[in-house]
């Protein structure tokens, strides 16, 4: 009698105590995934440019622009961009410098080998910082190299509310590269030693994104 008391007792208290468990264990996840909740960003490509400029025979600079791009913001709040994971994919073949043969020069292997790697991409940056300045941080992929890559970001005039009721923010990003590091080899040089084409390209990225 005595001990099936007992182990009435001692179930009475594991069931008491796994339910106390599960409860806690409950909160918890529900806790962690707010905590990690993302709010989602598209990148508007009808209001966003990816520009670039190299100095050209030591004296003047060429620029151009690629026309087709997309990408993602996925940020903790949607207010806040510290900590934002973006992702960037750049179409090589939509390059534009305003002159057709040397877009497809810089189409070819000499340049991007845009039929081989037709994809540039950033992948799993992180934005650091507040009061609208930031650092990006992620893989930059040319052709068939990556490499780690910091952009200097500003936020341009916070966050509003467009007229047609969507959530928009914009962001400008710059950054320098050496074009040698990615396997674009190009190397013509003037008789006096200077590169036709410089190796440093300065990348300009004005980005609109937009709440999903």
């Amino acid at each position: 009698m005595i001990n099936k008391y007992c182990n009435f007792v001692i179930e009475n208290k594991t069931k008491k105590y796994m339910k106390t468990f599960f409860k806690v264990l409950v909160a918890l996840i529900l806790f962690t995934n707010i905590a990690t909740a993302q709010v989602k960003w598209s990148v508007d490509p009808a209001h966003t440019n990816a520009r670039f400029e190299v100095k050209h025979l030591g004296i003047a600079f060429v620029d151009g622009q690629f026309k087709q791009l997309e990408g993602t913001v996925d940020s903790k709040t949607d207010n806040n961009f510290n900590d934002a994971i973006v992702n960037f994919s750049i179409d090589v073949n939509s390059i534009d410098t305003r002159i057709e043969m040397r877009d497809n020069h810089l189409k070819s292997d000499d340049f991007f080998s845009a039929e081989k790697f037709p994809k540039m991409k950033l992948a799993n940056a992180i934005l650091k910082g507040k009061n609208g300045k930031y650092t990006l941080t992620g893989d930059l992929t040319i052709r068939d190299v990556t490499k780690k890559i910091t952009f200097q970001v500003k936020q341009n005039g916070g966050i509003i509310t467009d007229p047609w009721g969507k959530t928009r923010a914009g962001f400008t990003a710059t950054t320098t590269i050496n074009r040698f590091d990615y396997g674009i080899n190009y190397n013509d040089l003037l008789p006096t030693g200077v590169p036709a084409v410089a190796p440093n390209i300065s990348i300009t990225v004005n980005v609109e994104i937009v709440k999903n």
